[in-house]
């Protein structure tokens, strides 16, 4: 018997919103980590808010929020509350009703970069990895460590000379066409018969520069877009980009980001945060261990460093005056590292593919900082459900 093709008109709905998601379904496990671990700061997130005043969006809510949009991609705050509003799945994961108004765009914003400062991310990046399921999982004697550039949110055409801080002025091949002098003795057309400029024209269009031959350096110019930002290319015959760089101390068990960071772009910047990152997560730590790493950490002073804090360098070696030399090359857990550090190019990967930081959407350090300190723990949650099921 055919079926009827009728709008149900029903305005009452009597299932709960937990019936209506799988049971296998991946977010379930996602979701019940996340909330131990939030659980579990909710005195930090009670030290940050006063007692009397209008209550704000719940600290929760606005983290799981941010987690589910690094998760599934999602470009802009708009279109996750634009989501929110019919996404079941969605309204379930971030803890709303299917009744509960969603949030404006901008108050949302507001809140979110308030709460979620590097630290907290840190902070929650913490509590998800000291879970109960998931500390197991977890190495505590090997590590590696890599870094990768984020493009900034800026133009190269707004890395400019510091002493001017503005574009100059005379004509380019994108510029509007100067006025002929000679009309000058012209007489003037009437208001009523004046065309309207073409669009081609108009002053808010982005000129073409030509850079060439121009001579440009982090010392003497600077982006009038993002101040953080700086020029810099990551290996010889790639071109120069605005950028940040990223960093990320993985264990080497399970291929979890154990420690995040991110700075200004430089040739010391992968090095520094790699010593700050070990001492960070190992903080006086009795237990020899061992640092995997690529041939762009292979300097004396970084492996004298890292001896000294009792780290073993699993530096891979450069092919000319290495600071590795044979008594750490002859054992065996040497060419096991440097197996194993492979794989935090598949975080990084990730992050840049489904989280959004191949180009930050973010300006200043500070905010890069603490959304790549985020997506890197939205990178672990993502690997939780076949982990734990394996």
């Amino acid at each position: 018997m055919r079926g009827t093709d009728e709008t149900s008109g029903s305005l009452f709905s009597y299932v709960d919103l937990e019936e209506r998601i799988p049971p296998r379904h991946p977010l379930r496990k996602i979701r019940q980590v996340v909330n131990d671990a939030l659980a579990s700061l909710d005195s930090e997130f009670e030290a940050l808010y006063t007692g009397c005043g209008r209550p704000s969006i719940a600290p929760e809510r606005l983290i799981r929020a941010s987690l589910l949009q690094i998760l599934f991609s999602v470009r802009s705050e708009r279109q996750l509350m634009e989501q929110m509003h019919y996404n079941l799945l969605f309204r379930w994961f971030v803890g709303l009703g299917i009744d509960d108004p969603v949030w404006v765009p901008t108050v949302f914003t507001k809140n979110r970069d308030r709460l979620l400062t590097t630290e907290m991310s840190r902070k929650v990046m913490a509590a998800i990895l000291a879970h109960r399921e998931v500390a197991p999982l977890l190495s505590d004697e090997h590590f590696s460590v890599d870094g990768t550039l984020i493009k900034a949110w800026a133009s190269i055409k707004s890395f400019q000379p510091k002493a001017e801080g503005c574009p100059p002025d005379d004509a380019g091949p994108g510029d509007p066409p100067t006025a002929d002098t000679s009309a000058r003795n012209q007489p003037e057309t009437p208001a009523a018969e004046t065309a309207p400029m073409p669009r081609s024209t108009r002053r808010n269009r982005n000129a073409e520069v030509d850079f060439r031959g121009e001579k440009r350096s982090n010392a003497s110019h600077a982006s009038t877009t993002d101040p953080d930002a700086r020029l810099y290319r990551k290996s010889p015959g790639t071109g120069a980009i605005l950028c940040f760089m990223g960093h990320a101390l993985m264990e080497n068990r399970s291929g979890l980001i154990v420690q995040g960071d991110l700075t200004r772009a430089d040739g010391h910047a992968e090095r520094r945060a790699a010593l700050e990152m070990i001492h960070r997560h190992s903080p006086g730590s009795t237990r020899r261990l061992t640092l995997g790493a690529d041939k762009g950490y292979d300097a004396a002073g970084f492996v004298a460093e890292l001896r000294q804090a009792c780290v073993t360098p699993h530096v891979a070696q450069k092919a000319r005056h290495s600071a590795i030399d044979r008594r750490t090359t002859r054992h065996e857990g040497y060419g096991l590292s440097l197996k194993h550090r492979k794989r935090i190019e598949e975080a990084f990967g990730w992050a840049k593919t489904v989280g959004g930081m191949a180009q930050t959407v973010y300006r200043g350090v500070e905010r890069v900082r603490s959304r790549f300190i985020l997506t890197m723990a939205a990178n672990n949650l993502a690997r939780l459900p076949r982990l734990l099921a394996a």
